[in-house]
């Protein structure tokens, strides 16, 4: 049993290389303001700073369907804060759409032609109320005329995301500003953050007039690559024990296509994801992206595609979305002059003046492991672990039913005066609630050990300091491996007693006769119990716990 339970862990395992790790970009500059020269040539420009003008907002309502298509025309609505209309949603499929709110905003006072931007969502269900409100102010505020938009979602969830159909929305956006009478079309970009950089590659396939885009800690690799890289990241940075780093790697294995789930191998349109102006924003404290890597990545692509307008800033302290401290609490500020930065860049970029800053600025960026390229879709173990599971989850609500009734039959027969009321034989029904209530145990550590490495990755992600004593998360892994084999060998022990109680009744001699079959089945001589009932209990619920041991080799718990 335990060569079958170490095989299993060891064909599950999936290789993985983290080489090279600490990889750093040394920036050229520590000082993040962007400057660039007067367009006369004499010294340096006078741009438009946060706050020269008062904002004014108002609101929009557009319907999408899932093809872009927009369904009818653009009408005001009262602007309402406290809105929520997102699930404005009707329909299935590519039939669906979606009523969004386009929060625009603008400067009040300001004459002529501005420029504009578009912001796109990260993960999660945003609104045109809840998103970007600070961020979308100050470049108001600077003189651009900027929109906010419900994130498009119609009737997917996050692992089903339509990024091209997103895509098409936020161009409609985009063309929504370009109609106004005090946008500049030519000079109308996008802010994209964390998920939405995937959308915005496809965004530019489509719409090449985009004239800027600032990207807030980027994704630049496939979703596979890129989650992989962050939860194994997040695992070791939260202190987890390596065997539960080791389940990331079996995880971002699956083969989602099969389950209609194509998102994680997304073929990227890249050779149009940088041609344009980009400025990219990264916090030291951002455990989410692979910054060293990005960086070189998107240098390569913007170059291949003829453009060398690339600005990187790097902000101490800063987490994924820019914010200094804990995500998790409320009010959390943005990096100190990341905001007058972006603006600045904007600014000086959509009036074509020639940068005089460093392009790449900031604190020291940092990766501490490799992107995984080479994680690959494992169909055969993917099949092999949905069957698994879901038999495991059957085997143990049947058996969870079978036990309740045990329970009420045992309590029956003990108000009659009955020594064993369920039938068991050789001290069995002792053994087998020692043994399932050690296995069960044993399942509810690894899943309550699994939980607080989630939960210690998800503070991280918010921007929360690793704790200096992991805890259960550390020591639960070699605790549950020990068990494990105790359990093996208890099981076994079990069998060896049973196969013993079979020889003495002639059951197992060869060649078989019927006669010690009959009484053994008829409960005369029992080896297991003098009951049917019994004997299904126990059948029953040692084929669960051998699936739950299947289903701890299958996690890498038999490997040594």
């Amino acid at each position: 049993m335990m060569g079958l339970l170490i095989g299993i862990s060891s064909l599950t395992t999936v290789p993985w290389n983290n080489n090279p790790t600490g990889q750093t970009i040394a920036t050229l500059a520590n000082d993040t303001a962007v400057t660039f020269a007067s367009s006369n040539g004499d010294g340096t420009a006078d741009l438009p700073e946060p706050g020269d003008y008062q904002v004014r907002e108002r609101a929009l309502s557009i319907t999408v369907d899932r093809n872009g298509n927009q369904v009818g025309k653009a009408r005001s609505v009262k602007v309402d804060e406290s809105a929520d209309s997102t699930w404005n949603v009707s329909g299935k499929g590519d039939q669906c759409t979606q009523t969004i709110t386009v929060l625009i905003r603008e400067p009040v006072g300001a004459t002529g032609k501005h420029p504009g931007a578009v912001f796109m969502h990260g993960a999660g269900f945003g609104t045109a109320y809840n998103s970007f409100g600070d961020v979308a102010e100050t470049l108001a505020s600077a003189g651009l005329v900027t929109a906010v938009i419900d994130k498009p979602a119609w009737d997917t969830t996050d692992v089903n995301r339509d990024y091209p159909a997103s895509a098409r929305v936020y161009d409609d956006a985009i063309n929504l500003l370009r109609g106004f009478d005090n946008v500049d079309g030519g000079k109308v970009g996008i802010y994209a953050t964390s998920e939405s950089t995937w959308i915005s590659q496809y965004l530019l396939e489509n719409d090449p007039d985009v004239a800027f885009q600032v990207l807030l800690s980027p994704m630049v690799f496939s979703p596979r690559e890129s989650l992989g890289f962050f939860v194994s990241q997040d695992f070791a940075l939260a202190g987890a024990n390596e065997g539960y780093q080791s389940i990331v790697r079996r995880v971002f294995s699956a083969d989602t296509a099969m389950l209609g789930l194509d998102n994680f191998d997304l073929d990227l349109p890249e050779s149009h994801a940088y041609s344009i102006p980009t400025f990219v924003a990264y916090g030291s404290k951002d455990v989410m992206t692979a910054q060293v890597e990005g960086v070189k990545r998107i240098f390569a692509k913007a170059r291949a595609s003829g453009n060398r307008d690339v600005t990187v800033r790097s902000y101490p302290v800063a987490n994924h979305v820019l914010r200094l401290g804990d995500e998790a609490q409320t009010g959390t500020l943005l990096a100190d002059e990341y905001v007058t930065d972006m603006t600045a860049w904007v600014e000086g970029t959509v009036q074509g003046l020639a940068q005089t800053s460093e392009r790449v600025a900031g604190s020291a960026i940092f990766q501490s492991i490799a992107v995984p390229h080479d994680l690959q879709p494992r169909r055969t173990g993917t099949v092999y672990g949905i069957v698994l599971h879901a038999s495991m989850l059957l085997l143990l609500v049947a058996t969870g039913v079978m036990w309740l009734i045990a329970l009420v039959r045992w309590i029956r027969g003990r108000g009659r005066g009955v020594r064993h009321p369920l039938g068991f034989a050789h001290g069995l029904d002792n053994v087998l609630v020692v043994l399932t209530v050690a296995t069960f145990a044993t399942l509810l550590l690894f899943v309550a050990g699994l939980f607080q490495v989630v939960m210690a990755v998800v503070h991280l992600a918010w921007g929360a300091a690793p704790t200096d004593t992991p805890g259960m998360i550390q020591w639960s892994w070699p605790v549950i491996k020990v068990v494990c084999v105790l359990v093996v060998l208890a099981w076994s022990r079990v069998f060896t007693r049973l196969i013993e109680a079979a020889a003495r009744q002639g059951v197992l001699r060869w060649p078989l006769r019927g006669d010690p079959i009959r009484r053994m089945v008829r409960g005369e001589e029992p080896v297991i119990a003098s009951t049917r009932f019994a004997r299904v209990l126990f059948w029953l619920t040692a084929a669960t716990m051998m699936y739950i041991l299947f289903f701890f080799a299958f996690w890498g718990l038999f490997v040594y």
